[in-house]
């Protein structure tokens, strides 16, 4: 298949934005969005979908270590029934467990602690979510 994916680190003051091509199972960072208490600014939302026309939505669940909901499980998967709802687009959830300790370790090995930067480390983690997506589509061989 060769779709484009955009992926959504969401949180309650940033959400982390990463594309994705499944030809390549490849995904890159974009950028992070401000959020109000969890609200993104959908117009920017929109603007980001007309520009990268996705076949699909993948948003990170953040788990609790032992697989248990939070209350920011609930807040991410409203949030995917929103970008369901305003664009008609398909969504997919994805557990984002340790994401972010990935996303961190990934930009301090590329460039120290002046990469550590909170929107950096949230399009990492979008990124790093797209790729956990992209690698449990995968059949077994």
């Amino acid at each position: 298949m060769s779709r484009t994916l955009l992926g959504f680190d969401y949180g309650t003051k940033s959400i982390g934005v990463a594309i994705g091509q499944e030809v390549t199972a490849s995904a890159r960072p974009l950028l992070a969005l401000k959020a109000n208490d969890g609200v993104p600014n959908w117009e920017q939302i929109a603007a980001l979908l007309n520009e990268w026309q996705p076949h699909l939505l993948v948003v990170g669940l953040p788990l609790n270590m032992d697989g248990t909901e939070q209350e920011i499980s609930r807040r991410a998967r409203k949030f995917a029934n929103r970008l369901h709802g305003r664009f008609g687009i398909e969504v997919a959830l994805q557990d984002e467990r340790l994401t972010t300790t990935d996303a961190r370790a990934r930009l301090f090995e590329a460039g120290g602690y002046k990469a550590l930067g909170k929107d950096a480390i949230d399009a990492v983690s979008a990124q790093l979510i797209l790729e956990s997506w992209m690698e449990n589509q995968t059949p077994s061989a």
